[in-house]
């Protein structure tokens, strides 16, 4: 029972992950996706918006595409839970191929989203404060609203991320927990990755997802 337990709330944490970093992902890509402001020097209009940095399109991209990714996982695992109600099953090469798939988009989520975070801070940085020795000026004094919108989405950015960590953290912790004792064991325990489905009624035809 004590299993079973660790079992449900390594499910719920897995599940509140996802749809954590699907909102913040989200939320980074619409603050600094909608973001722009016009201003007007010598009657000539100039715009500020995303698309003028190339790092902060980089960001839009890799976010939305990780709360798209992020979502379609929290939903499988939300249905498989369901579906189970939080029963045991038996592993079979099925389940840890399974198992390493979720790990590794995961991993590659991780990366793509801290990769994408640090390079549009980067480059924020470079735009608010400029660089005196090549002399180049900072923008944000003339486009202080765009900047204060970038700024906001770049903080959910550094969250998503964040928690896009975590959850990797989680998926190795789900995928290496199936190799416990060498697999010797693995009929006798309800340890499993991440999210399964089957029947749960102990007869060895469920499967791990």
């Amino acid at each position: 029972m004590a299993v079973m337990g660790l079992e449900r709330k390594v499910k719920v944490a897995e599940v509140a992950l996802r749809c954590l970093v699907c909102g913040l992902g989200a939320l980074a890509a619409a603050l600094v996706a909608t973001g722009s402001q016009t201003r007007t020097f010598f009657s000539l209009e100039r715009k500020a918006r995303y698309t003028d940095m190339k790092a902060l399109v980089l960001l839009v991209a890799a976010h939305g595409a990780a709360a798209g990714y992020s979502l379609l996982q929290a939903a499988r695992c939300a249905a498989a839970m369901a579906r189970r109600g939080g029963g045991g099953g038996v592993m079979g090469s099925r389940s840890r191929a399974a198992a390493w798939c979720v790990f590794s988009c995961d991993q590659a989520v991780a990366y793509v989203l801290m990769a994408a975070t640090a390079a549009a801070l980067q480059s924020s940085l470079l735009g608010k404060r400029g660089q005196l020795e090549l002399q180049w000026m900072g923008i944000c004094g003339l486009y202080g609203a765009f900047c204060r919108r970038v700024g906001e989405g770049l903080a959910s950015a550094v969250a998503a991320g964040l928690a896009a960590v975590l959850l990797a953290a989680l998926s190795a912790f789900n995928l290496f927990r199936l190799y416990d004792g060498g697999g010797r064991d693995v009929g006798k325990s309800s340890s499993s990755s991440s999210c399964r489905t089957g029947n749960g009624n102990g007869n060895g035809n469920g499967a791990t997802w």
